[in-house]
């Protein structure tokens, strides 16, 4: 088992930016892909953004390139999403999760954390 909790979520306006945490615990962290998802009211849980077990390749969703920048750090069993130029349509739960399989799909992640929020207000 693997326990993910999330932290860092808040209200901000558009253009800031928010730095969210996710902390691993169970079994060895860098054993697994890393990946953020999100679930905004009355929408499908989408991929946003994926990190290898070693941090070396990382895949972003589209509507987050360039603006979102994820990272690990294996020695305190944590990954971090950096979210700048925020929008409103940002706005979601976000949640990290983690995989044994390298992809985007969220029937591929095995352990999920339990969402921080993020809103983004205009």
């Amino acid at each position: 088992q693997v326990q993910l909790v999330e932290s860092g979520g808040g209200l901000v306006q558009a253009g800031g930016s928010l730095r969210l945490s996710c902390a691993a615990s169970g079994r060895t962290f860098s054993n697994y892909h890393m990946g953020w998802f999100r679930q905004a009211p009355g929408k499908v849980r989408e991929f946003v953004v994926g990190i290898s077990r070693s941090g070396g390749s990382t895949y972003y969703a589209d509507s987050v390139k360039g603006r979102f920048t994820i990272s690990r750090d294996n020695a305190k069993n944590t990954v971090y999403l950096q979210m700048n130029s925020l929008k409103p349509e940002d706005t979601a739960n976000y949640y990290c999760a983690a995989t044994s399989t390298w992809g985007w799909t969220k029937g591929l992640y095995d352990y999920w954390g339990q969402g921080t929020q993020v809103t983004v207000s205009s």
